[in-house]
């Protein structure tokens, strides 16, 4: 009879270790070898190029474009994090009107790709522009040599723009860090004395400031990785450089090695973001969290936070999306006809083959690290490596590769049936959903780890013991509880694909364009109005994940005020029931 009731859980054990070793450790490998692939391909080419052009890389351009590269990166670090921070404990912190508003609208100017209101903003300050027009019409100016007016298209445009659009990285987590601080804490430091900014600064901003740098680190990935804006407003960075030597020098191998510079800044960007959070620990010691109280501004103070709060908004988002809005009804006419409804469909294939690209294989993988724990941890980690790998850079490292498999294919081919097979991967819809996946994948996997981290062991082992496999476990029982987060996980991951442009240039075959190329080449051309409703297009969509995120905030901050209520209710009603027995 033992031997019967132990048997079922034996095999069970046995057919759930076999589904292992077959399918999740070969796939996990598998995973991580393809994500790695085209980072290998770019290091053999920047090492062993077929021409090496590094000594005139390094006399001429690179010193200059790695330098505009750091005051770049310099410029919008500091600006998103001033912009970001304050905003952030301004809506933690602060009562004043409009506050419930503007959390979640200051999440707006994320829906807007940078690009796109480095387009909006030229036509708006260019000597042609309402702007300078107004001031002539005022002072009666003639020409440009009458006055002096910044130039939009310069380095000091590029950090405004970029700035006021990538800022929500860090209020985003600031806000977050913000909220979860106890009260007690700071109540504590205005007992020893010290008055509300003095708290901010050595309390609150301490403990905030593991969330600030991995939100500044976030932005300043985003700002290498930028070409349109730096493109657009003749800002010489490594990554217009990267396109530059590939497309008009014909050079694949120099690509390759600024590609490798480019891929130095991220790695100090990740050790700096490393350091920032383990280099002096702040922790919040109090056993019992008290929701922070916020304060009651008055007189100037009450407007200048509306003031603060509302111009990163209407900066980021309200004018952009007004000028577009504006431009695509005026010119509906001209933009919706056949051009635009491909470019539409274009963009929307692309970025659902990427959406359920993305979120398959991070179910597998957070699900594979979920059985296993430690041992499919390095698999995942390097499996989530190209989310911090620049959009121009990871298209080299694909092309190259998928390029020379193409080319050899077809020769041999050629020699054995005399037949050309052409291009089959590079220079078609397949390297783009590749490169998607490659560089989404990170996103998609924290929306199902995360989701798969509340779901309880005990519901595995119950499964188990029913004789229910791990794949079979996942199926029935993991998917439908995690359905919510696949389909957030999926969405961001559709909208950043609409949104990318970089990959999207080097990689589409021929004659083959989206929303997000359509709008860059009609713009360089002067020629956004033409294009408005394709820009317009692609904000909308991105609004979906601002809804997502906000909702998510909301929810995460009243389930943390329903339990603050609790602890403190909880106390009080014992004393109460025991003077009513």
């Amino acid at each position: 009879m033992s031997h019967d009731t132990t048997s079922p859980p034996a095999t069970g054990r046995r057919t759930a270790r076999s589904l292992w070793e077959r399918v999740w450790i070969p796939g996990g490998v598998a995973i991580a070898a393809i994500v790695i692939a085209p980072l290998l391909a770019i290091l053999w080419l920047a090492f062993f190029p077929a021409e090496n052009i590094w000594p005139h890389l390094f006399e001429t351009i690179l010193p200059r474009h790695t330098w505009n590269t750091i005051v770049l990166m310099a410029g919008n670090g500091l600006a998103v994090f001033v912009i970001g921070t304050s905003t952030a404990w301004l809506v933690a912190s602060c009562d004043f009107p409009g506050r419930r508003m503007f959390e979640w609208a200051l999440l707006l100017p994320l829906a807007a790709p940078a690009y796109i209101v480095a387009f909006v903003y030229t036509d708006i300050f260019e000597f042609a522009g309402p702007v300078q027009g107004l001031l002539r019409d005022i002072f009666g100016w003639q020409t440009k040599r009458d006055y002096w007016f910044p130039e939009i298209r310069s380095m000091g445009g590029a950090i405004f723009v970029m700035s006021f659009v990538l800022y929500p990285y860090v209020y985003l987590l600031a806000r977050a860090s913000f909220m979860e601080q106890s009260e007690s804490v700071r109540e504590a430091s205005r007992v020893l004395g010290r008055g509300r900014w003095r708290t901010f600064f050595s309390v609150s901003l301490p403990l905030a400031r593991p969330a600030i740098v991995v939100g500044i680190t976030l932005a300043l990935m985003e700002t290498l990785a930028d070409f349109g804006t730096v493109d657009y407003f003749a800002v010489n960075t490594l990554t217009r450089s990267v396109f530059d030597v590939w497309l008009h020098m014909g050079n694949a191998g120099g690509a390759a090695q600024i590609a490798v510079a480019m891929l130095a800044f991220v790695i100090i960007l990740i050790y700096f973001e490393r350091l920032g959070r383990r280099g002096r620990r702040f922790h919040n010691t109090s056993v019992r969290h008290t929701a922070p109280k916020r304060l009651a501004l008055r007189g100037a103070a009450r407007w200048g936070a509306v003031v603060a709060c509302a111009l990163p908004v209407t900066i980021g988002f309200l004018i952009p999306g007004g000028v577009l809005a504006r431009h695509a009804v005026v010119f509906f006419d001209d933009s919706w006809n056949a051009d635009f409804l491909g470019f539409a469909g274009n963009s929307l294939m692309l970025a659902a083959m990427a959406a359920c690209g993305a979120v398959t294989v991070a179910v597998f993988l957070a699900y594979g690290r979920r059985l296993s724990g430690r041992t499919f941890g390095i698999l995942t980690r390097l499996s989530l490596l190209g989310y911090a790998v620049p959009g121009a850079v990871l298209a080299v490292g694909i092309l190259i590769p998928l390029a020379r498999f193409d080319n050899a294919l077809d020769a041999l081919m050629r020699d054995w049936f005399g037949v050309s097979t052409g291009l089959l991967l590079s220079g078609t819809i397949f390297a783009l959903v590749f490169a998607y996946v490659v560089r989404f994948l990170a996103v998609a996997y924290g929306a199902v780890e995360s989701s798969l981290g509340n779901i309880q062991p005990t519901m595995d082992m119950a499964a188990r013991s029913l004789g229910a496999g791990p794949g079979r476990t996942l199926w029935r029982i993991h998917l439908p509880l995690i359905r919510g987060s696949l389909l957030a996980g999926a969405t961001i991951v559709f909208v950043d694909t609409m949104k990318e442009l970089p990959a999207t240039l080097i990689l589409r075959p021929f004659n083959f364009d989206t929303l997000a190329t359509h709008v860059y080449q009609f713009a360089s051309d002067e020629l956004l109005e033409q294009s408005a409703l394709s820009a317009l297009t692609i904000v909308i969509a991105g609004i979906v994940p601002v809804i997502l995120l906000s909702r998510a905030m909301r929810s995460t901050q009243e389930k943390r005020s329903r339990q603050d209520n609790f602890e403190i209710a909880a106390p009080l009603a014992v004393p109460v029931s025991s003077a009513g027995d």
